[in-house]
Order: structure tokens, then C-alpha cells, then sequence
């Protein structure tokens, strides 16, 4: 068993286990590694992003959130060569650099045979885009500030180069006429902005929590041809 699927073995084990976890000699003695090493590999899952957390006293161990994550999934190469593509053709989607670490994990967890065909099938896609699409160093901070809901700081330039700097609380991003643009409440006009990203030139979040704003109400209702992201 190498370190990839020792890890994914861990993160199972745990999951089955449920509240009661599991503790670290456990896990040592049916994988068949050192406690030492069991312990290296919670380091890695915790640095991943898996939401663990130590369990103290006599019979504690290692649990779980089982609500913070998704049960195992069967992806073909197909689909994972799908993610892949839609990452690579649209460089400048929001949450580009989740979505790069959520195709890591899919290639981890798949069986070698079918993470062999979606390298396959990838190879046999051509497109004209650099390996490591740019995007703008402001972008993840606008990821963050909607995913939080958090007051950001912009500084904003306008189509003849003229630049402010506005606390805005953030309401969503929107794609259209070939840009992206993040719809706002701009404290400094006291209105609804829609604020070109390329057009951010820097930006920083605060700690407040921004109000909580109705994009319909505030922007208006969508044209037809535009529609919220929706996951199913």
C-alpha cells in the first residue's frame, strides 16, 4: 500500500468509525504501519483540509466530522477528464484554485486502471491555454470575501485608468459580455457596483461580516440567457 491509498484508508477507517473514532495504535496495527507514521499521515490529512481532531483521554483517538465531508465516490475518466478540462478552457473561474485541489483528490482517491483513462483520454485534448492559467493576484481574496460574506477593501480602477479605493460588501460574481465582475454594495457611492475584476488592482479582507444582500433585489432579476450556478 503506498501513501496515497494509506491515506485514503485512514480518512475510510475514520469515517466508519464514526464518533467513537479511532485511535492511532488502531490504525497502526491494521494498516500495518508504525504509530509514528499513522501520525505523520494525520498531519498530511489535516493539512489537506480534513476536518480531524484528537480525542483525549483513556480509549481516545483520532475522529472524523463526518458532516464536513463527502462519502467516497466512484468518478470515471470521463468525468475526472471533464473537471479537468472545464478548469483548464476557463482560467479566471472563482474558486479556480479549489476546484484545481478538488480534482487532486478525485485523481488520489480513483483506482489506479481509472486514473490511467483519464490520463488517456485527457491526452488525446488539445487546448490553447497555458499550464498555469493566470488570474489575478485579487482573486482569491474575492473567493474568500464571498464564500464568508466579509467586508472587502478594493482598490478599483474605471475604464480611463482613474482609481479608488472603496469598502464594498460583497454579494456574488457574475460572467457576462466576457468578463467577470463582482457585484457589491460600494460604501463610498451608498449603491449596488458591478466591479470588473481585472479592474481590481488589490484587495483585502476585513473582519466584519457583511449584511446580507438579495441579489435580485438588488441587481435586478437575471436576463433570460443568465441564471445562477446551480449544482444539480
Amino acid at each position: 500500500m503506498n501513501r496515497t491509498e494509506r491515506l485514503y484508508a485512514i480518512a475510510e477507517e475514520l469515517r466508519a468509525a464514526g464518533a467513537s473514532g479511532r485511535t492511532g495504535t488502531w490504525l497502526a496495527r491494521r494498516l500495518e504501519v508504525s504509530t509514528r507514521t499513522i501520525k505523520r499521515d494525520i498531519e498530511a490529512l489535516l493539512q489537506a483540509g480534513l476536518p480531524l481532531w484528537a480525542q483525549a483521554g483513556p480509549g481516545g483517538g483520532y475522529v472524523l466530522d463526518a458532516s464536513g465531508t463527502l462519502p467516497p465516490l466512484n468518478v470515471t475518466g470521463a468525468e475526472a477528464t471533464a473537471i479537468a478540462v472545464a478548469l483548464a478552457a476557463l482560467p479566471e473561474l472563482p474558486f479556480a484554485v479549489d476546484g484545481r485541489s478538488a480534482l487532486s483528490k478525485v485523481l488520489a482517491a480513483m483506482p489506479d486502471a481509472e486514473r490511467q483513462r483519464a490520463d488517456d483520454i485527457a491526452g488525446r485534448l488539445w487546448l490553447r491555454a497555458p499550464e498555469q492559467p493566470p488570474r489575478p493576484a485579487v482573486a482569491r481574496v474575492l473567493d474568500e470575501a464571498v464564500r464568508r460574506r466579509q467586508v472587502i477593501v478594493i482598490s478599483h480602477e474605471d475604464a480611463n485608468g482613474a482609481g479608488t479605493e472603496r469598502a464594498v460588501e460583497p454579494v456574488g460574481l457574475a460572467a457576462t459580455n466576457g468578463h467577470w465582475y463582482l457585484m457589491a454594495w460600494c460604501r463610498l457611492r451608498d449603491g449596488p457596483r458591478w466591479f470588473r475584476t481585472d479592474r481590481i488592482t488589490a484587495a483585502h479582507l476585513t473582519a466584519e461580516a457583511a449584511p446580507e444582500h438579495d441579489a435580485a433585489t438588488m441587481f435586478g432579476v437575471p436576463p433570460p440567457d443568465a441564471r445562477p450556478l446551480r449544482l444539480r
